[in-house]
């Protein structure tokens, strides 16, 4: 039987990874667009950039949520 800690130990888990990934495809000198062959423009995010800085900023405030459930219970 899993218990409600285990299964929120299990989310933070799974969500850190996420979160770690997703910051890494965001490092400045490689962004996705020129790893795809476009050109970076400073201070405007397109296409899968875009996708990839809001799914940064979710898993964030998923992974803190996460946290204070388990601080809390």
């Amino acid at each position: 039987m899993i218990n409600s800690m285990q299964l929120l130990t299990v989310g933070q888990i799974i969500v850190a990874l996420l979160l770690i990934s997703t910051i890494l495809l965001q490092s400045e000198g490689s962004g996705l667009s020129s790893v795809l062959g476009g050109s970076q423009f400073y201070g405007t995010r397109r296409g899968v950039e875009k996708v990839v800085f809001g799914s940064t900023v979710a898993l964030a405030i998923i992974f803190i949520l996460l946290s204070l459930i388990a601080y809390l219970n």
